[in-house]
């Protein structure tokens, strides 16, 4: 039995075959490269970026909630507030970090007097940043340059 077979068709402008096109220029290819590239040269610093902003985010929210927490315990334990360290499998006093965030707060009580203050420290298992919250103002600082960093007023 004979195969099929194909016979290219005739142009009417010309007695030349016309081709089939099945594929794509080695242009076209070049030209879609180009552009992923492009694409890809934006979107990953801002990725990267947006990332640790995030970190940062998840440490100033645990510090916010730590401090109602402080504050709640304060109220009921004659202005006197709590220690420890805080993670999302430890909570202390009820308050529980985010997931990967390590909470320290180091409370200053004096007994028998209404003196009293704390101080809290988050760090992030994947940040080079951590963040304290100190007389209701939060300062995130990396490792490096522990001079610099965002401020936020309670």
């Amino acid at each position: 039995m004979p195969r099929n077979l194909v016979r290219p068709s005739l142009d009417d402008r010309s007695s030349r075959p016309v081709k089939s096109r099945r594929g794509f220029t080695l242009i076209e290819l070049l030209m879609v490269a180009g552009v992923l590239g492009i694409l890809a040269a934006i979107a990953i610093p801002r990725y990267s970026g947006s990332e640790e902003r995030a970190y940062v985010a998840a440490m100033m929210a645990d510090l916010h909630s730590a401090a109602i927490y402080e504050e709640q315990y304060a109220t009921e334990n004659h202005q006197q507030y709590f220690s420890g360290i805080a993670t999302a499998d430890t909570p202390v006093e009820g308050f529980r970090a985010s997931k990967d965030v390590t909470v320290t707060l180091i409370a200053v009580n004096i007994l028998g007097s209404r003196i009293s203050e704390w101080t809290a420290v988050a760090r992030h298992l994947h940040s080079q940043e951590s963040c304290e919250l100190r007389t209701g103002i939060i300062a995130c600082t990396t490792e490096d340059n522990p001079t610099s960093g965002v401020i936020v007023q309670n």
